[in-house]
């Protein structure tokens, strides 16, 4: 298996993104291949370089952040994102995973791999750690405003995810909602309320904010633009909860004598809900895997998230996607038939 890297991507490249590559490549004996600026790769790889495992190769241009998507992947076609995904389509590469600019992962994927046929579009699945397990939440970006069949899809390739990558049976599934009752939310989610009811998935229901963390729901839909909020609020509350947590600890002689005696339980902690563990976010529901990284990620988190990218592949989520979609889509036209001769 080779996962191509886009090398130049994030705010620690190519430093923490070759160190994560190599750590990958040691770890799990997956080939990658780095897409960036030659001489800076080459430089932080040094002997390293002469791994078979290990390959190069030069992307002279680079899609900023303060750059425009869209307007950047058809423009700089040479960049190290646009020719890393360019790598999965043509067979070169079975995935490709990215810490760069979000938009810009995601319209390259949509550019080059395309949509899974039956797919109206794609969304980025993140998990988040709970009391019980994880929570899945998706969309948390990919589309600001959602129909109710895309939050309906995004619950049945939400529930695949779960199944296949993160080792859950039998998945529960909730639409993220202002309340519990089946009467309550905006016109999508009532609208898309009776879809996931239907689609022969363990739908728990709606489940409200308060419950993300709780492990509620293994999965939960909303959409884009609710998601995102989410994801920012929580990393935002878990940063402050620390940084409060380490001002009052360092007023008391006592309390630092309690973190010394407490070290393990806190790293367990720390482990919990740090997202380095858990990797990037998948792309579901394009025609390929690609892996969407934390702008911030370290070798620890690319490491993490070159193995999403191989699980994905391993257990050919995308082709579980696409016959998923293909059978629900047959029995919405068989029920719909149904209806229609009685």
């Amino acid at each position: 298996m080779k996962i191509a890297v886009d090398a130049m991507g994030g705010d620690n490249a190519p430093v923490e993104i070759v160190r994560g590559a190599l750590q990958a490549v040691a770890e799990y004996g997956v080939a990658v291949t780095l897409v960036g600026d030659e001489k800076q790769v080459r430089a932080e790889l040094g002997n390293c370089a002469a791994t078979d495992l290990v390959n190069v190769v030069h992307a002279p241009e680079v899609i900023e952040m303060r750059d425009h998507p869209a307007v950047a992947v058809r423009r700089k076609k040479n960049s190290s994102i646009v020719m890393a995904t360019q790598l999965v389509k043509e067979g070169k590469a079975d995935a490709v995973v990215s810490a760069g600019s979000t938009g810009a992962s995601m319209t390259s994927a949509l550019l080059s791999l395309g949509r899974i046929k039956g797919i109206d579009r794609p969304a980025i699945a993140v998990v988040l750690p709970s009391e019980k397990d994880f929570t899945l939440l998706l969309d948390i970006g990919a589309n600001v405003d959602c129909k109710p069949h895309n939050l309906f899809q995004f619950g049945m390739m939400g529930c695949l995810y779960a199944q296949k990558i993160l080792g859950v049976d039998n998945p529960r599934v909730g639409l993220l909602s202002n309340g519990e009752e089946e009467t309550k939310g905006n016109e999508a989610t009532l609208a898309a309320f009776p879809l996931l009811q239907k689609a022969g998935i363990n739908f728990i229901g709606n489940v409200e904010g308060r419950d993300i963390f709780r492990g509620t729901a293994h999965v939960l839909v909303c959409d884009g633009f609710l998601g995102n909020i989410v994801l920012k609020t929580g990393e935002g509350l878990a940063e402050s909860l620390f940084k409060i947590m380490k001002e009052e600890i360092a007023k008391s002689a006592l309390a630092k004598l309690g973190i010394v005696l407490a070290g393990a339980a806190l790293k367990g902690f720390q482990r919990r809900i740090e997202y380095t563990e858990y990797g990037g976010a998948p792309l579901l529901g394009v025609n390929g895997v690609s892996v969407i990284c934390h702008g911030r990620s370290t070798a620890k988190a690319i490491k993490n998230a070159i193995r999403v990218a191989m699980e994905s592949v391993d257990n050919y989520l995308v082709d579980s996607i696409r016959d998923s979609i293909t059978f629900a889509e047959k029995k919405e036209v068989d029920c719909a038939n149904a209806q229609g001769s009685g």
